[in-house]
C-alpha cells in the first residue's frame, strides 16, 4: 500500500497549481489551525506548571513540611518532642513556633495579620524567609526587646519604616477596675521581608517566640513544631510513620492536609485547560478532512486515470493518507517547536510586553505571585505532539476511504 509512488503522489498533491489555489489555501490553514492549537497547549500548559511549581515552592518555603502539635493544640515540652522525632528518617530539621492572629496599628492605619512567634536561630532549619529579608535579618529579632519583622505589603500599607514603633493587639483581655480591655504592646519594626506571595507579604509578621509566648500568655508552651523533610511529596508517609510511633498526646499534619483543596483546584483547572486546547487542535484535524474532501474532489479525473492503469483502492487510499498524514505532521512539528520556544521564553517575553506597553498581568494584590513562571515538562510535550499526529492521521481516513471507492468508468464517461 505505501510505496515510493504512493509516497511521491501525495506530496505532490500538497503543492499547489493555478486552477486549485483555494485548495491549497484550506491546506495551509490546516497546517496552521494544527499549529497554533499545539503552541498554545504546550505554552498554557507550561506556564500552568511554573505556576503550581512556583506556588508550591513559595508555600513550602514558608510553611512547615510537617506540623506536630499537642492534642489540645499547644505543646508543653517541644524540646522533648524535638529529641523523639530529630533521628526519623528523611527529617532534616525542626523549629517550634507560636502563631496567632492579631490587628497591627500603626498610626492611623490598622490591619489584621498573622503573627508567627520564631526563634531566629532555629528558624532557617525550616523556613527560607531568612533568605528573603528586604531590611534586617532574623537574628535582630531579640528577647525581651519586642522587636518585629513585616512583610513588605504589610509594611507598605501600615506606611512603616525600620525603628518605627507600632501597636500588636492581641484577641485575649485583661481585666482591670475599668473593666476588660484588649491586651496591647508596642513593637519596634526591626526588618522587613518580601516573598514575591502576597498572601504572605501582605499577612504576616514575625516576633520572637519568647514575646510571643508573653502576648498570647503561653507561658513555656508553643503552638507545635515546624518539620521540614527531605522530599516535600513524602510527607504524607513520614506523618503517618510519626503517628504512628508517638503517643496519643502528639498530633502531626503534613502541607498535603493544608493545602489539599488548593492544590487540587490547580490540578483540576490544568486538567480542564488541557481538554479545552485540545479541542482547538481536533477542529484543526477536522480542518484537514474538509481539505482531503475537496483534493479528492478535485483529482477524480487523476484517481480514475490511475486505478485504470493498475493502482489498487489501497493504494489510493494510501495516497490521501499520506497527503493528510504530511499536513499533519508539519503542523505538529511548527506548532512544537513554537510552543518549546514560547515556554522557555514566556517570563522574558511577558516582562517585555509589561514595559513596553507599561501594564502590569498579574498584580500581587489580586493574584498569589506577580510573575509569570512557566516550567516546561518534557513528558508534556511528547503527549500533545503524539496526539495530535493521532488526531491528524484519524482525519484521513475517511476521505482516503471515499478516494478509494470511486468508480474510474463513471468518471471517465464524460471525460
Amino acid at each position: 500500500m505505501f510505496k515510493p509512488l504512493i509516497f511521491y503522489i501525495g506530496l505532490r498533491y500538497t503543492r499547489a497549481k493555478r486552477r486549485t489555489q483555494f485548495i491549497s489555501f484550506i491546506t495551509l490553514t490546516s497546517v496552521m489551525g494544527i499549529a497554533l492549537g499545539v503552541t498554545a497547549l504546550i505554552t498554557v500548559l507550561s506556564v500552568m506548571n511554573g505556576f503550581e511549581a512556583e506556588l508550591r515552592q513559595r508555600i513550602l518555603g514558608m510553611t512547615a513540611h510537617a506540623t506536630l502539635t499537642g492534642k489540645y493544640g499547644q505543646l508543653e515540652n517541644w524540646s522533648a518532642a524535638e529529641n523523639r522525632i530529630k533521628n526519623t528518617p528523611h527529617v532534616q530539621g525542626s523549629a517550634p513556633f507560636i502563631t496567632g492572629q492579631v490587628m497591627i496599628n500603626a498610626d492611623r492605619r490598622v490591619s489584621g495579620s498573622m503573627l508567627n512567634g520564631v526563634m531566629p536561630d532555629y528558624e532557617p532549619r525550616v523556613s527560607e524567609v531568612g533568605d528573603h529579608m528586604e531590611e534586617g535579618k532574623l537574628t535582630d529579632l531579640v528577647p525581651g526587646e519586642y522587636g518585629i519583622i513585616l512583610g513588605s505589603e504589610l509594611a507598605k500599607y501600615l506606611g512603616t519604616f525600620m525603628g518605627e514603633k507600632i501597636t500588636i493587639i492581641s484577641p485575649q483581655v485583661n481585666s482591670t477596675p475599668a473593666g476588660v480591655v484588649p491586651r496591647m504592646r508596642r513593637f519596634t519594626v526591626v526588618g522587613i521581608f518580601k516573598v514575591g506571595m502576597n498572601e504572605y507579604d501582605r499577612n504576616m509578621a514575625l516576633i520572637h517566640i519568647d514575646d510571643a509566648a508573653k502576648l498570647f500568655r503561653l507561658e513555656n508552651a508553643v503552638s507545635g513544631l515546624r518539620i521540614k523533610l527531605d522530599d516535600v511529596f513524602n510527607a504524607p508517609k513520614v506523618t503517618q510513620s510519626l503517628g504512628s510511633e508517638l503517643s496519643d498526646e502528639y498530633l502531626v499534619s503534613d502541607w498535603t492536609t493544608a493545602h489539599e483543596n488548593f492544590f487540587k483546584a490547580v490540578r483540576t483547572e490544568k486538567m480542564v485547560m488541557f481538554i479545552i486546547l485540545m479541542l482547538i487542535v481536533m477542529v484543526a484535524a477536522f480542518n484537514i478532512v474538509s481539505t482531503l474532501v475537496m483534493v479528492v474532489t478535485d483529482k477524480r479525473g487523476d484517481i480514475a486515470i490511475l486505478k485504470t492503469q493498475g493502482l489498487t483502492s489501497g493504494s489510493i487510499m494510501g495516497i490521501f493518507i499520506v497527503l493528510g498524514t504530511i499536513i499533519g505532521v508539519i503542523g505538529t512539528v511548527l506548532g512544537t517547536v513554537g510552543g518549546v520556544l514560547l515556554a522557555l521564553n514566556a517570563s522574558t517575553i511577558v516582562s517585555a510586553i509589561e514595559k513596553f506597553f507599561k501594564v502590569h498581568f498579574m498584580p500581587g494584590d489580586i493574584y498569589l505571585i506577580s510573575e509569570l513562571p512557566s516550567k516546561l515538562i518534557w513528558s508534556d510535550v511528547y503527549l500533545i505532539a503524539a496526539m495530535a499526529f493521532v488526531l491528524s492521521l484519524l482525519a484521513t481516513i475517511y476521505p482516503a476511504w471515499q478516494a478509494s471507492k470511486i468508480n474510474p468508468a463513471e468518471v471517465l464517461r464524460y471525460e
